[in-house]
């Protein structure tokens, strides 16, 4: 007669062998036409959530209830050996087309081809202040478009540059129709409406209203009915950029097209302030999303963060903007994101990067678009704005005038990257900052360092230019005649004197006397 243990034990093993059967058919089952899966489980700790973040990607509906998340089939698989029960969540994008929406009235969701075209038809109406660019074809044959505008567009200026993105996760879409509306505007109200004419005249504006093409017509280019949050890859972007916490590839894959194009960009253009949107909440979200301590900049954020928030309540029904605390969070406070796009622009490229989270309805009835845009056009055009104000000048090379760049960091006070630089083809830095006193000190390699006081204002704009000593330059006074005869028969260009000097330069000091300057390699 059998042993009641060994009975029990080949029983588990029996069980185990089915069980393992079942469930290896029901997960191939269940991404049999997916390549992501959405799914909720019971709220159970900040830090569990944050560790769970690691494996798959948290959705912005999470809350102190539940946990809503999507998943690629490896990445589910790791969710389930945490042996956390699930529940699976239909998420489902409404059949709409764009047969009784307008444009005039912005409450449909174009096609990939109208997209296109309309964002050639910006550049091709107002060439002078509009430029297309493609940022990058992706395997699928779609594009990264974005539009520069900006009074001498094309041209480096004196101007902070500002980038609006939208739609990287490709199912939140209520961004994706109201930057283009804001395209629209800024572009038709230029030299009509006096802040649109500010803005072009004085901001290099840079606006991608759709970041993930694939994601948003994975079902083909003719309907959003089917959007992914990933890539085409199966990759969620917005876990794909490097991290200052977990290093160049957090989610374990390989920078996706996407990720690159848009690394690529910011290497290329050095913005100021910029944002990304998405939907699944109504909050503004303020950096750090990887790690628990605040930026340099808290109160700041905290003041930008609210006036967006506070101006979406004044423009909206109630009720509207309320997620978190009244429409403002930090990012680390909602829930652990590493591989983000805000992080990896505020820390690797140095620009004051938020997030968005414009409806609670990933992709809400385009009806409902205009509503969107009302609630908030005023808080967008704010945002814009604040790139204008804070410290900010040029640094110059004080022998040749030639732009520098150097490194502009507040003592006592920066840290984790939030330090920024000024232009190197034109020498502008801009540094947004809250009211305070500051010691600012600019710095480069081959110049002695220079330290300025500056008194900074909420909302208003303190300009300070710097010119920078070389470190091999040499300042020789009471030039006389027969000198000055020498020099003025050179120029600037570094032509090589009579005496063998490699560069001379004459400069009128603020007492009046002339110096003549020797610049020795």
């Amino acid at each position: 007669m059998i042993n009641m243990r060994c009975f029990v034990h080949l029983l588990l093993i029996a069980l185990l062998i089915l069980n393992n059967a079942v469930f290896s058919q029901s997960l191939e089952d269940l991404f049999h036409d997916k390549k992501e899966i959405y799914f909720k489980f019971k709220f159970q700790s900040v830090n569990k959530t944050n560790n769970l973040s690691n494996i798959i990607s948290i959705d912005h509906k999470t809350n102190k209830e539940n946990v809503y998340a999507y998943a690629t089939k490896n990445e589910f698989k790791a969710f389930l050996k945490c042996g956390i029960a699930y529940e699976l969540v239909e998420e489902l994008i409404p059949q709409y087309t764009n047969a009784s929406g307008t444009k005039n009235n912005w409450d449909y969701y174009p096609t990939y081809s109208e997209y296109t075209q309309m964002m050639e038809q910006f550049a091709d109406s107002f060439p002078d202040i509009c430029k297309l660019h493609n940022l990058g074809t992706l395997s699928s044959g779609r594009k990264i478009l974005c539009v520069q505008i900006s009074s001498n567009v094309g041209v480096k200026s004196n101007k902070p540059s500002f980038l609006y993105t939208s739609s990287m996760h490709g199912n939140e879409l209520t961004g994706y129709v109201l930057m283009l509306r804001l395209i629209d505007d800024v572009l038709s109200g230029y030299n009509t409406v006096s802040e649109y004419t500010q803005i072009v005249n004085n901001v290099d504006l840079w606006i991608n209203p759709l970041a993930n093409p694939d994601g948003a017509y994975a079902s083909g280019n003719h309907t959003i009915s089917g959007a992914t949050r990933n890539n085409a890859n199966g990759v969620d972007l917005n876990r794909n950029y490097p991290d200052p916490q977990n290093g160049s590839n957090p989610d374990g894959n390989a920078w996706q097209e996407e990720t690159l194009i848009f690394m690529d960009l910011a290497d290329s253009v050095q913005f100021d302030m910029s944002c990304n949107i998405h939907t699944g909440a109504e909050v503004f979200n303020y950096p750090w999303d990887t790690w628990s301590r605040l930026t340099a900049d808290d109160v700041w954020w905290r003041n930008i963060a609210y006036l967006y928030a506070d101006t979406a309540h004044a423009h909206s029904s109630p009720g509207y903007f309320n997620d978190l605390n009244n429409g403002v969070t930090n990012g680390w406070d909602w829930y652990e994101v590493n591989g983000g796009r805000q992080d990896f622009m505020n820390y690797f490229r140095f620009c004051r990067e938020s997030t968005l989270e414009l409806s609670s309805n990933k992709i809400p009835n385009p009806t409902t678009l205009p509503y969107y845009w009302n609630a908030n056009k005023r808080s967008l055009v704010n945002y814009i704005k604040q790139s204008l104000n804070g410290l900010r000048g040029l640094v110059t090379d004080s022998v040749t005038g030639l732009p520098l760049r150097a490194r502009v960091e507040i003592v006592g006070h920066d840290m984790d990257s939030s330090h920024v630089y000024s232009r190197i083809d034109v020498g502008n830095y801009h540094r947004y900052l809250s009211s305070g006193n500051y010691q600012v000190t600019f710095s480069k390699n081959g110049y002695y360092d220079k330290t300025i006081d500056v008194n900074v204002v909420d909302d208003q704009v303190v300009v300070h230019d710097v010119q920078l000593v070389p470190v091999n330059a040499v300042y020789i006074k009471d030039i006389n005649e027969e000198e000055l005869k020498i020099i003025n028969t050179f120029d600037i260009s570094g032509r090589k004197s009579p005496l063998q000097w490699n560069s001379i330069y004459l400069q009128q000091m603020s007492d009046g006397t002339v110096q003549k300057l020797i610049k020795i390699k």
